[in-house]
């Protein structure tokens, strides 16, 4: 365990820090399996509102600063051309 109150405020703040991210990922991970899903079922009507959740999610996790900026668009990008391909 620490010994200097600085270094015990740091491990309070790593573990509020942690679990609020943690949250947020499993919401992006949801919202992409949703969108995988629909596109795998080949119907780009029923495919193009989750893909849009998951692009939100994605781009609310950065604002957060749970993601890399590169790393949400390079997935945005994926799932995008991923329904572009069924039409």
């Amino acid at each position: 365990m620490s010994n200097h109150p600085s270094a015990e405020k740091r491990n309070r703040q790593r573990l509020v820090r942690t679990e609020r991210n943690r949250s947020v990922r499993t919401r992006i991970r949801n919202s992409l399996k949703k969108a995988r899903a629909a596109i795998a079922a080949g119907d780009v009507a029923q495919a193009t509102l989750p893909v849009k959740e998951a692009s939100v999610a994605l781009a609310r996790a950065v604002t957060q600063g749970v993601l890399h900026q590169k790393t949400a668009s390079r997935t945005i990008s994926r799932i995008n051309a991923a329904l572009a391909k069924l039409s």
